[in-house]
């Protein structure tokens, strides 16, 4: 199957205002980007956890009511958070709430913090794959059948109705994040439309095989799944603004402004473009720009001005 080229955005919706989130998403929209995606997180990132931070499922609700163009999701759904049939409902009512748009965004989940403080179960790691495993069969099947009876595990549900089905048919695509070889990625294999995950090119085509394998187990034909890439992204006009952009991320991450360029579309034109090819060539054709706070709303035009156009 050969895929064009997809662009999206993350804005985290953290240490913002209602009003600044909402003015991002128009950009957005308006750009020309494919895809617009915010977090589910109930803490801030990577950031004082004490500072705000916008429920995600509502605020997608609200934000991408307001779009005309983007699909758009949550990248990604922490399973743990809530129950797959009362997030089939949710995905079922957003997905009519934007005419069809919606794109599933759902992972284990791994952010310990906010379970203990919020009385969540954490898990571990694999009970966390495992669960998402049956989440997403419920939620598909929901979406498809008029009613559904799964015993699993972890999850029971009882001739459980979801009406009205998503507008999109069969289903509105299933997008999974994660990265972890054994587990996750069979997960992937079976139940993914697209595959989410951070990293460098040669991580890539190296998780690409592991996931190739896991098709063939399961019956999948690999071209069946997108693999999205998700980081910074920008066009810079010199060196030192490049590492200005990188800077902040590498030292929270504990990587050096060098290694973080490597999984990183930031740099001029030329360098953006080499490094989406090396991705390319890797497997990727959707490239998501991570984004946060205080939102840029410039340098969100200019890329999609000097560097998705060109794909157009």
């Amino acid at each position: 199957m050969t895929r064009k080229l997809r662009f999206g955005v993350q804005t985290a919706p953290q240490n913002t205002t209602w009003a600044d989130l909402r003015a991002v998403w128009k950009v957005i929209d308006e750009a020309g980007y494919d895809t617009a995606w915010l977090f589910d997180h109930f803490y801030p990132i990577l950031a004082d956890p004490a500072g705000p931070c916008f429920e995600g499922w509502t605020a997608l609700t609200a934000v991408a009511a307001e779009t005309k163009n983007v699909e758009a999701g949550v990248l990604v759904t922490g399973n743990t958070y809530r129950h797959p049939a009362v997030l089939a409902k949710m995905g079922a009512t957003v997905d009519h709430v934007i005419s069809g748009r919606l794109i599933m965004g759902i992972g284990a989940a791994w952010f310990e913090q906010e379970h203990n403080a919020y009385g969540i179960p954490f898990y571990t790691a694999g009970e966390r794959i495992r669960r998402l495993d049956e989440a997403v069969a419920i939620i598909k099947s929901m979406w498809t059948k008029e009613k559904t009876t799964i015993q699993g595990r972890y999850y029971q549900v009882t001739e459980a109705r979801c009406e009205p089905k998503p507008v999109r048919k069969p289903h509105p695509p299933f997008m999974i994040g994660g990265a972890g070889e054994k587990l996750t990625l069979r997960v992937v294999a079976k139940h993914a439309d697209i595959w989410n995950t951070f990293g460098t090119p040669s991580l890539f085509r190296s998780k690409i095989a592991v996931l190739r394998e896991h098709c063939g187990s399961v019956g999948r034909k690999m071209d069946e799944i997108e693999i999205s890439w998700a980081g910074l992204a920008g066009v810079c006009d010199s060196s030192a603004e490049r590492d200005a952009v990188l800077s902040p991320l590498a030292k929270a991450w504990g990587q050096s402004i060098e290694q973080m360029a490597e999984s990183s579309l930031v740099g001029s034109t030329d360098e953006v473009f080499r490094r989406m090819e090396e991705f390319q060539k890797a497997g990727v054709t959707h490239f998501i720009v991570l984004t946060a706070p205080p939102f840029k709303h410039d340098q969100l035009r200019r890329f999609a001005d000097m560097i998705i156009a060109k794909f157009r």
